[in-house]
């Protein structure tokens, strides 16, 4: 029932005589003091905890509030056409109540049975002046709806201060993290920044872990939502690449919890370190996006660095590999190239297995026969550079770079 419905169209009120509706409008506003202090006092025995806020006159907020809200609806009670809508709610009073339940970090729950206990005593009182003045009962029932129908109004006031509040806190928070983000993952510190995290870090409630690992995410094509990763996990959105820093990455149930949030997105989490090297962690993550953004590492979830280490180690240094590439290959080159993949296939299985020509036939799906004679011409093309272990480690390590390009074909071939 809204408010116009409780004291309009043809009700009970109506047909009080207007000398008599006046007559306990007087008596009410003459008492609203006495009775905000009831409701006041009441408040302050069932909920001592709750701190006292005085307003510039030094008078207290919540009391000058009770009583502005008990005047504003006699008024609106007291108006010869009971005009259409609710009372008019002072809305400063009210919304600072719910900002103030927001910043001290407290649900709206005590604040609403606050509310509901003083539309009880009001009640109690308007029924006790209703008397006095011969108002008949049923003018007294519709007016009960009548006050809880101005009580959502006083909640609507202070839901919308506790929601400004809310997203006044988060920005600040965000803020806070983002500080606290750019100062873990900086390159170069000045001096020791041990008191820096620490007092950013508990600026926003994050204890200090000993080992973190860093997320680098790619977004996906559809705009989405911020993966729910927890309060823990400090999360930066505002980056092109988003980044995320994950304490103690290797504590019960985070692996889980982060594979759960991180569903539908795509980057790489750098390897845990300790967490004055989250930098270093950042790097290696950076490096596997951009290996994934080139096709080089899956795309399509969230990798961890550790399980891809060595494409990482031999994917990143492109300039020295391929030049280490043209010195230790540089015998294939006359051989034509189908020919040459084909013996550099059979080179790079012979250096994984260190065994014979069926070890590697197997492995690459061929004859021995076929074997044996491709390693009979490597041996022809390397001479004894190909029995020296520092040239067969660079061998293989070029080799192994090639296949993780898909230049080389082998069981472990890039798909």
């Amino acid at each position: 029932m809204t408010a116009s419905r409780a004291l309009t169209a043809r009700s009970a009120w109506h047909d009080v005589p207007r000398h008599q509706v006046r007559r306990f409008a007087e008596v009410a506003l003459a008492e609203a003091p006495a009775l905000a202090g009831e409701i006041m006092s009441e408040i302050r025995r069932e909920y001592p905890h709750l701190p006292v806020v005085l307003d510039d006159s030094g008078e207290p907020m919540a009391l000058v509030g009770i009583r502005r809200a008990i005047e504003a609806f006699v008024r609106h009670l007291e108006q010869a056409d009971h005009s259409a809508g609710r009372p008019t709610v002072p809305p400063d009073v009210f919304q600072e109540f719910g900002r103030g339940e927001g910043l001290h970090g407290r649900s709206l729950d005590s604040l609403q049975a606050i509310y509901r206990m003083g539309v009880r005593l009001a009640w109690r009182r308007f029924a006790d002046i209703g008397q006095r003045v011969d108002i008949p009962p049923p003018a007294m029932y519709e007016l009960v709806d009548a006050g809880y129908e101005y009580l959502d109004g006083l909640v609507d006031q202070s839901v919308r201060g506790y929601a400004e509040a809310a997203a006044r806190q988060a920005g600040e928070r965000l803020r806070l993290q983002r500080r606290l983000m750019e100062l873990l993952l900086a390159e170069h510190h000045r001096g020791d920044p041990a008191d820096a995290l620490a007092e950013r870090a508990a600026r926003i409630g994050w204890p200090l872990p000993g080992r973190v690992a860093v997320g680098v995410l790619l977004r996906p094509a559809r705009e989405a939502v911020a993966p729910a990763v927890g309060q823990e996990v400090l999360l930066d959105m505002e980056y092109e690449l988003p980044r995320m820093v994950v304490p103690e990455p290797d504590a019960a149930g985070r692996p889980e919890l982060l594979h759960r949030a991180l569903t539908g997105w795509s980057g790489a989490i750098g390897p845990p370190v300790p967490l004055a090297d989250a930098a270093k962690s950042l790097r290696w993550a950076e490096a596997a996006v951009r290996l994934m953004v080139r096709e080089l590492l899956p795309a399509g979830e969230v990798l961890h660095c550790t399980e891809h280490t060595e494409a990482l180690v031999l994917l990143q240094p492109e300039e020295l590999i391929d030049d280490l590439a043209l010195r230790c290959l540089a015998p294939l080159t006359h051989c034509g190239p189908t020919h040459g993949r084909r013996l550099a296939e059979t080179l790079l299985a012979w250096l994984e297995t260190r065994g014979g020509a069926p070890e590697v036939a197997a492995r690459l799906g061929v004859h021995p026969q076929t074997v044996r004679y491709r390693l009979r011409q490597i041996r022809e093309l390397w001479g004894d550079e190909i029995d020296d272990p520092d040239r067969r480690f660079e061998l293989e390590l070029v080799l192994r770079a090639q296949r993780l390009r898909g230049e080389l074909g082998g069981p472990r071939a890039r798909r």
